[in-house]
């Protein structure tokens, strides 16, 4: 949070609902890219974009150093993506298994 502001700790979860509220609209990948391409910075954008592709080359089982080689993300924002996969709040475990089960062939 930024130091100048004086929104309490009710005000603050009430704007992290509101943004969750408008991510979770999104009905396509289009309307979401879209969506944080007018949120975000590029730089910002980038940094969303790093941090999936470690989540996901983690799941694969390489080391921090082959990620780095692989990504160019510092061995440190490595640590704390793997910190908060298996110690966090659950959210990337729920993003990974939905994704998951996006991508599996459905049999008719």
């Amino acid at each position: 949070m930024k130091p100048n502001r004086n929104d309490s700790l009710g005000q603050q979860s009430a704007a992290e609902d509101a943004l969750c509220k408008a991510l979770t609209s999104l009905s396509t990948v289009e309307e979401c890219r879209n969506f944080l391409r007018d949120l975000c910075t590029p730089a910002e954008l980038q940094a969303l974009v790093d941090r999936w592709q470690v989540v996901e080359l983690l799941e694969q089982g390489l080391t921090y150093r082959k990620i780095h080689d692989l990504t160019g993300v510092s061995v440190t924002t490595i640590g704390r993506v793997a910190r908060f996969l298996t110690d966090g709040f659950g959210g990337y475990r729920i993003a990974i298994d939905r994704v998951s089960d996006l991508d599996k062939p459905t049999s008719h």
